[in-house]
């Protein structure tokens, strides 16, 4: 099973784990809503489309966009539809 950890707290948990260019995609099933805050912020990936951002919250802190996922990835990416990746310090082990 695949853990992402930030600030002394596990973000998400899953056996389900896609990766891509080295990241973990979970499914976003598996991260408590309530850890995860809307941002404004994107980014395009020319093959994967357009990525959206959370920032995390956890421990009584914040981690601004911290975690991206794709709302419609294109055809190349489809595996990671429903799916969230975590960077900016959180640890996937």
């Amino acid at each position: 099973m695949a853990e992402a950890w930030w600030n002394d707290t596990r973000i998400a948990a899953s056996d389900d784990i896609v990766t891509v260019e080295g990241n973990s995609y979970f499914p976003l099933s598996s991260v408590d809503p309530a850890m995860l805050k809307d941002s404004a912020t994107t980014s395009v990936c020319p093959w994967k489309g357009t990525a959206h951002y959370y920032t995390l919250v956890a421990g009584g802190a914040e981690n601004r966009d911290a975690a991206w996922y794709y709302p419609a990835p294109k055809d190349a990416a489809a595996a990671i539809a429903g799916r969230v990746a975590f960077w900016k310090g959180v640890v996937v082990r």
